[in-house]
């Protein structure tokens, strides 16, 4: 472990002196390897499916573990996608000039060396890898032991591409061993060569990473998301909202995990967002209004309004008005992504300026809490922290800035 961060730190310095069309050149190569190799790579995960069949896992961890043709390809387009991103490295962010004759930019610089730590999902390894050379910094990456062999092999493909372009080939790295020990000792015993961590994964890993690391950590501890439907809500807009928010896929962060209800219109919105819920399989828990408007409901408890469920299971409350909605995501909430559906813009406004969470949207779904979706390419993950990045993780937000001052022999008066 120590001798990959003494590698990352010296590939991070070179990898800071190159341009953005070498970098995009390596991200060529390595999209090129990766079609070129999908059977290799295909094979190596038949190798990770069949131990992770042996571990009994559920049909959703090994549906993420799965690669397949059109995987691999969807992992070369999504490097061919971050090559047609701007530069995030050397923008001038600001610039203005002082009285003295002093002039004054503050630009884009990489981090340095970032350390991803991320489970099942192999396919990261390609995205993560590709935004950290995108924003000219080396990387460490810890894959999950489940993906060990798929990883490995997205991995190879990674390197070659750095050294078809002659970028230093250090400046990606993958921890070769399983062993949780060198997780342990990434976060706690490398603060000298990693400057930040990023984790992704569930609970656990990032509850590991949040308390272990002697790095910053920019990442999200749990998705608790919120939807809040406004006296002034659309019903039919309310109901579609919240089945996509909830349904169309449970198992991401971006998954809404309680709807809070205006009651000035509760009995006109719950019926409907209840029963296109229940009939799309959704388990509902309810507080005594939801129930006594739709009797199917279960008895939510205390418990439900701060879990996430990742799964279709959904909790939802009766609020007296938007004080109390933005009360409730306040308390029991994760920072991560907040909706409201209200026709009314003046409220909107208000809800946009009361809640602090990472992502707040007007009359859209949760499910849109995604560096795709918002037109960043790839993402590592969604932060929910307030120092540096907020919201989707992408190759901007994998940079900080230094300041450039330019002048013609001013010198401080005494």
């Amino acid at each position: 472990m120590t001798s990959l961060g003494k590698a990352a730190r010296r590939a991070a310095t070179e990898l800071a002196m190159t341009t953005g069309e070498q970098r995009n050149s390596a991200l060529a190569a390595a999209a090129g390897a990766l079609r070129k190799n999908a059977a290799t790579i295909i094979e190596a995960n038949a190798r990770d499916m069949e131990a992770a069949r042996g571990k009994d896992l559920s049909t959703a961890l090994l549906d993420r573990l799965m690669l397949d043709a059109d995987r691999v390809e969807a992992m070369a387009a999504g490097l061919e996608t971050i090559i047609g991103l701007h530069d995030p490295v050397g923008r001038v962010l600001e610039e203005w000039e002082r009285p003295n004759g002093l002039r004054i930019q503050r630009v884009a610089v990489p981090l340095g060396v970032i350390g991803i730590i991320y489970e099942s999902r192999p396919n990261v390894t390609a995205d993560a890898a590709a935004l950290c050379i995108k924003s000219g910094n080396a990387v460490i990456l810890r894959g999950g032991s489940e993906s060990f062999y798929s990883s490995h092999a997205i991995y190879d493909c990674l390197r070659s591409g750095l050294a078809a372009a002659g970028l230093v080939g250090e400046a990606v790295q993958m921890v070769p061993t399983t062993d949780r020990a060198a997780v342990g000792f990434l976060l706690s015993s490398m603060a000298e060569w990693v400057d930040v961590v990023v984790p992704r994964g569930g609970k656990n890993l990032i509850r590991r990473v949040q308390e272990e690391a002697r790095v910053p950590v920019i990442g999200h501890l749990e998705g608790i998301c919120h939807v809040y439907l406004h006296n002034a809500a659309d019903q039919d807009m309310a109901r579609d909202v919240v089945l996509n928010a909830k349904m169309r896929r449970t198992g991401i962060c971006g998954a809404a995990e309680t709807i809070l209800v205006d009651r000035a219109a509760a009995s006109t919105l719950l019926p409907g967002v209840c029963a296109a819920l229940h009939a799309a399989g959704c388990e509902i828990r309810g507080d005594d209004d939801v129930r006594s408007a739709f009797p199917q409901a279960l008895e939510a408890t205390e418990e439900d309004w701060s879990t996430e469920y990742l799964d279709a299971v959904i909790s939802i409350r009766v609020v007296d008005d938007m004080d109390a909605a933005v009360g409730h995501i306040r308390r029991y909430g994760s920072g991560h992504t907040e909706s409201i559906v209200t026709n009314d813009k003046a409220a909107a406004e208000a809800f946009f300026r009361a809640v602090d969470s990472s992502i707040v949207l007007h009359n859209a779904s949760t499910q849109f809490a995604d560096g795709g979706e918002f037109g960043m390419g790839a993402e590592i993950g969604i932060a929910t922290g307030r120092v540096h990045a907020r919201g989707p993780v992408g190759a901007d937000q994998l940079t900080s800035y230094k300041y450039v001052v330019r002048g013609d022999g001013q010198v401080r008066p005494s």
